[in-house]
């Protein structure tokens, strides 16, 4: 069965590679909801499903993977900063706090009739950062296409550890993904370092 990234992340499909998995990536115009009536969960798996469902009919013998990653401090969501002021308030909140990262995964297979959605959590713990630390960080990444105004695997060390899924911090929690794939017929091969 084909398998379709409806993201045009590009760390989603580095991660999707790390798999050993042959896919197309056709990313949405769908705009991103920033808050649910119910749950942040439901808020990640809504907008996964959205990008999903964009695609899904126009290929419907594919399977379809849609996801949405957002930040949570407290009852606040971090979307993609809208500019680098907005990253720099983001990176002072999460200073010296923990936060969690939920990533809202949906597969759909049109021909199968078959949709399957999950959300995974990871808690984040950053580290006390001075200005110069947020200002060293900001001209080392590309802040504003990253949810909370980080990426954990890229520039200077800000985090201090996390509980749960590192790849899902990035952007898909390859754990659970693979295990729901293979329900669909698709089996992984992890990448031997």
């Amino acid at each position: 069965m084909k398998l379709i990234l409806a993201s045009a992340s590009p760390r989603r499909a580095e991660l999707l590679r790390s798999l050993r998995l042959q896919f197309d990536v056709l990313p949405t115009g769908v705009d991103e909801r920033d808050e649910h009536p119910s749950s942040f969960h439901d808020l990640a798996i809504h907008n996964a499903q959205a990008k999903a469902h964009d695609v899904a009919p126009k290929h419907p013998d594919a399977l379809v993977l849609g996801a949405d990653t957002i930040v949570v401090l407290g009852n606040e969501v971090f979307g993609k900063p809208r500019d680098l002021a907005d990253a720099r308030r983001m990176l002072r909140s999460l200073s010296g706090c923990s936060h969690v990262v939920i990533t809202g995964v949906c597969l759909i297979c049109h021909a199968e009739n078959r949709e399957r959605s999950f959300a995974v959590e990871t808690r984040v713990h950053f580290r006390l950062l001075a200005e110069a630390d947020i200002e060293q960080y900001i001209n080392a990444v590309h802040v504003l296409d990253k949810a909370g105004a980080y990426a954990i695997q890229e520039g200077p060390p800000i985090v201090a550890g996390i509980d749960g899924s590192y790849s899902n911090v990035i952007g898909l929690p390859l754990e659970r993904l693979t295990a729901e794939l293979r329900e669909f017929g698709i089996c992984t091969e992890p990448e031997r370092h």
